[in-house]
């Protein structure tokens, strides 16, 4: 029996040893976070000129957030080309990591944390990320896109049987947003003329940008004046820090950034910042309010 039971173990070993090393658990930079979005262990150090299985995963990953262009993306390519080290190397920039067009462990780590599902770029060509100065963080949509001047009354509205423990974490970021901002938000006597639409979705949803279950893509917005926001319903959403839940109101504070007309920050202080962490809680930053309120100014 002693021996039976001694085999097994070591057969479990050995499956684990198997299996260990072709993924890598992300982990956020400062916490060490574990997350359950996994990108291949033996991508890391791929550079320009290998030919992988995955690579084309990271190629429609830099694609979906504007660092490269549709036509540069081919069906089934695990080329690492030099339009993906380009895309790389703008990712890194953006980041602030190291920008050597290498899939760095670094880089790695960052792309495995769920994320508001935006874009932070739109123009991949052109690089085209409004920025108000050089020494800020934030950034906005092509052409500086903001609610017109005599739209600073918005109402919102939820549908989709929102849940309703639920509204009032997303109103209180509605609140913070009126707070530091020259908007004012209602809530809307019937959804239909609601400026701002908020709605738990799962998977195809009818915007051309599907979700992808858990620990992906969190939720995302459009920017003025459309105003829906979508959350991802198969995420474990969650009022305040609990282990492996999302905090609504967080995200919400987030994505009704986007709804005003922010994109994202580089600043991983600021809501604006794409990712996001489970059992975490945060508001807006100084970047957040400089920003929103420099996009109003202009």
């Amino acid at each position: 029996m002693a021996f039976k039971f001694s085999l097994q173990l070591q057969v479990l070993f050995l499956l684990l040893a198997c299996i260990a090393p072709h993924v890598i658990l992300a982990r956020d930079l400062g916490t060490h976070k574990s997350y359950r979005r996994l990108f291949p262990q033996y991508l890391e150090g791929s550079r320009k000129g290998h030919n992988i299985q995955g690579i084309h995963d990271v190629k429609l990953y830099l694609q979906r957030y504007g660092y490269m262009s549709a036509n540069s993306v081919q069906p089934n390519d695990n080329a690492f080309d030099d339009a993906l080290e380009s895309g790389l190397k703008k990712y890194q920039q953006f980041f602030k990591l190291n920008v050597s067009g290498i899939l760095e462990r670094e880089t790695l780590v960052l792309m495995s944390q769920p994320r508001c599902g935006c874009s932070d770029m739109f123009d991949a060509e052109n690089h085209e990320v409004n920025k108000a100065n050089t020494s800020s963080h934030y950034t906005f949509f092509p052409r500086n896109r903001k609610w017109p001047a005599n739209r600073h009354y918005l109402t919102y509205g939820f549908i989709h049987n929102f849940p309703t423990n639920f509204m009032t974490p997303v109103v209180r970021a509605f609140e913070d947003w009126d707070f530091n901002t020259l908007f004012s938000f209602t809530q809307a006597p019937h959804v239909q003329a609601a400026n701002i639409v908020l709605s738990f979705e799962r998977g195809y949803h009818g915007d051309r940008f599907p979700f992808d279950g858990r620990w992906g893509v969190l939720a995302h917005a459009f920017g003025p004046n459309d105003g829906r926001v979508h959350f991802d319903a198969d995420e474990n959403w969650v009022v305040g820090m609990v282990a492996d839940g999302f905090d609504v109101q967080m995200v919400a504070l987030h994505e009704l950034g986007h709804v005003l007309g922010l994109k994202h920050s580089a600043d991983s202080q600021a809501i604006m910042w794409p990712y996001m962490e489970p059992n975490t809680v945060k508001g807006l930053s100084g970047d957040d309010i400089e920003g929103i309120r420099a996009l109003y100014q202009s």
